[in-house]
């Protein structure tokens, strides 16, 4: 009976010590996939500031008008470039 009690402790032991090994492993595991992630969530943070200064940068307005005058020959409109359209009513 002793001996029967033995080895089943033993195997109850065995099984305890695999299920710690696979869930050291799955920890770690999963602590570099979270290590992982967040490295990539502060590279996303770091384009995204960029991206945000680059749109404040290029969107402001002289910088527009300079652009379109110098790289599309675009001219302001003066009134006397204006055209009016008047609608034409027929009976």
């Amino acid at each position: 009976m002793s001996g029967r009690l033995n080895f089943f402790l033993a195997i109850v032991l065995i099984a305890c010590a695999l299920s710690l090994i696979n869930s050291q492993y799955q920890a770690r595991r999963l602590f570099i996939e979270l290590e992982r992630a967040q490295s990539l969530s502060k590279q996303y943070d770091l384009q995204w500031t960029q991206l945000k200064l680059d749109q404040s940068t290029f969107g402001k307005h002289a910088r527009i008008e300079a652009a379109a005058s110098k790289e599309l020959n675009m001219v302001p409109v003066t009134p006397e470039r204006t055209q009016y359209l008047t609608a034409v009513v027929v009976k």
